[in-house]
């Protein structure tokens, strides 16, 4: 059942698309004999938000669920994993994390073509836009206070206490990470970025010798949040297909990386003026993090450029999915256009620091 909390942007429906169709009659059938509440009948439109996995909104009598799926389609190696997103969701259901309650999980693909979940749907608001407009510069100052708090929260949930043993791999996080995203990259390029061969380089041979491990999310960012909808407080955080056992500075730069974008790519906020908009300096914002988590201060440089590099890689398997149909949004060709943009900064920020 819906907690009393209206998707804004996120939950924005339209009819599912025609490379999304799954056969209602048969998920009916299934759902009736796996969920409390169905009624006779079952209507599933698609949301709007979503590059990656497709999500519907369902809708039984006056029951509505959310489903997500594994998209159609030949897939990259340990991508779209629609089932450690449940997995992880419904073991910080009892942690202090704001995550939707997981009902359901399907990992049989005869029943609409990929593996799936259902999960409550919740109401609140979600903000695409990193400026957030039409708030007060108090409440954005304070949205951007209640992100930072939950991802500090995220980084210290004791993982072993709830089950998420196996989630990852401790040790030689960012080794592994810059030889998965590397191979990803290979495997979904469209054409040739001369930056993402120096920066693999470049990576593999600035690793940190800290090798701290926590729980971290993989895509925190405003628009992965649901907020009260009336008070600047985050109720869930959504999209956790690349949560993993990893290092949290990773993880602290993924959510900074709207301070290097302008508003015209991916909604930055990079030449605004935040002191006039309520939002925290990219230096504040970090070092509000390392206070909520007992953290000294540290060098960015590093975890930056990874940041960047990860998303380019991201950013061209969402090109190469738009490019085969079998994308999940239709801005899947405005974001695949990113990978070049972030290869650029990701090795412009190297040779600005000295270190090429």
């Amino acid at each position: 059942m819906a907690r009393d909390f209206n998707y804004e942007g996120l939950t924005e429906t339209i009819p599912v698309r025609e490379a999304h169709r799954i056969n209602v009659d048969v998920l009916s059938e299934y759902l009736r004999a796996t969920l409390d509440g169905m009624s006779d009948s079952l209507e599933v439109v698609q949301m709007r938000a979503g590059q990656s996995n497709p999500t519907y909104l369902l809708t039984s009598g006056d029951v509505e669920w959310v489903l997500r799926k594994k998209p159609p389609g030949e897939l990259l190696p340990s991508a779209h994993a629609v089932e450690r997103e449940y997995r992880v969701q419904k073991a910080l259901y009892a942690a202090d994390v704001p995550v939707a309650q997981m009902l359901h999980l399907c990992e049989d693909p005869e029943i609409i073509g990929t593996p799936f979940y259902v999960m409550e749907r919740m109401k609140g608001r979600v903000f695409h836009v990193n400026s957030i407009p039409d708030v007060t510069r108090e409440e954005r100052r304070l949205i951007f206070s209640s992100m930072n708090d939950i991802l500090a929260r995220i980084h210290s949930v004791d993982w072993k206490k709830y089950g998420l043993e196996s989630f990852g791999k401790p040790g030689n996080y960012y080794t592994r990470q810059v030889g998965r995203w590397g191979k990803q990259w290979e495997l979904s390029k469209q054409a040739e970025i001369v930056e993402m061969e120096k920066i693999i380089a470049w990576l593999n041979d600035n690793i940190p010798p800290d090798d701290e491990t926590t729980l971290v999310h993989g895509d925190y960012r405003l628009g992965n949040m649901m907020f009260h909808p009336t008070k600047p407080e985050a109720i869930a955080v959504f999209d956790w297909e690349l949560s993993t056992l990893g290092h949290p500075l990773g993880d602290l730069a993924y959510n900074l990386l709207p301070y290097y974008n302008e508003p015209h790519e991916f909604n930055g906020i990079k030449g605004l003026d935040h002191e006039e908009l309520g939002i925290p300096q990219l230096t504040q914002y970090s070092d509000e993090y390392c206070q909520r988590t007992g953290r000294a201060k540290f060098d960015l440089t590093f975890y930056m450029v990874f940041s960047l590099f990860r998303s380019a890689a991201i950013a061209e398997g969402i090109a190469a999915r738009a490019a085969s149909g079998i994308a999940s949004s239709e801005h899947a060709t405005e974001v695949g256009a990113m990978t070049r943009s972030y290869a650029q900064k990701a090795w412009g920020l190297v040779e600005s620091e000295g270190l090429a």
